[in-house]
């Protein structure tokens, strides 16, 4: 399989840089995003995500990693940050990381679970919970740049759990290429339709395409929301080349 080209050297990559925080901006009640600044940034493809790391007075430090939610902006970069129950990095950066703290970053990092604005065919986004990211940064890719038909379907537990809920609205009301749909799992809107649950095969067919059709699918979520979705997309006669996966911790809608 000849590899992906992805911005910047090996060792670029791989090196740590120095990055202050610029903003952060609460998303929900348990996610913020935020946004940073990396001198001599490289440049990021969408669906890439980057290493960052703390290091407490004491010299303590711990690294995790975060998707990147948006085209670079010269050395500027975004992230979403989930906070997760008992997460010394997660909780510290959602919900108390201010204006003008420190941090260092390694990346970009991936190179298969990536979208170009070049690529004009149709493309099959599925998320579930804070697996809307990547997804969200391939979307705002498409500004300006592509007119790929997209189509999202959002698989959150409720609401109130919806990761840029307004933006994605406002895109899907002026944008003609884009289509949008929310799967609520534990509670929904009072017009909401659809019976809270599980993913379901009808709620990939809805507002996506037939196989026959031959989108690219991209699935980011948890371990076991991602495997049911491609396991549903591979019963719906979907190629398994044409389906990209992107799975992280045990927990999720």
């Amino acid at each position: 399989m000849a590899r992906a080209a992805v911005p910047g050297g090996l060792k670029l990559r791989r090196a740590w840089r120095p990055a202050r925080l610029v903003e952060r901006r609460p998303e929900t009640a348990t996610a913020s995003s935020l946004r940073l600044e990396v001198s001599g940034w490289p440049g990021h493809l969408a669906g890439q995500h980057v290493d960052l790391r703390l290091t407490a007075p004491d010299g303590y430090q711990a690294a995790r990693s975060y998707s990147l939610a948006a085209p670079a902006d010269g050395d500027l970069i975004e992230i979403t940050v989930q906070e997760v129950v008992d997460g010394e990095v997660s909780s510290y950066l959602a919900e108390e990381a201010a204006a003008g703290d420190a941090v260092e970053v390694r990346g970009p990092v991936g190179g298969w679970f990536v979208w170009r604005p070049g690529d004009a065919g149709r493309v099959l986004l599925v998320a579930g919970g804070s697996g809307v990211v990547p997804l969200m940064a391939m979307i705002r890719s498409r500004d300006g740049s592509s007119r790929a038909p997209f189509r999202l379907i959002y698989s959150v537990r409720g609401p109130d759990d919806r990761i840029y809920a307004d933006e994605l609205q406002r895109r899907a009301r002026h944008d003609g290429d884009l289509g949008v749909a929310f799967v609520y799992t534990r509670s929904a809107p009072s017009d909401e339709r659809r019976p809270v649950g599980r993913i379901r095969a009808e709620d990939l067919t809805s507002i996506g395409w037939p196989a026959e059709a031959e989108p690219t699918c991209y699935v980011c979520g948890p371990t076991g929301f991602v495997e049911r979705v491609s396991d549903l997309l591979l019963e719906l006669g979907h190629q398994p080349d044409r389906i990209k996966t992107e799975r992280f911790g045990p927990s999720g809608p």
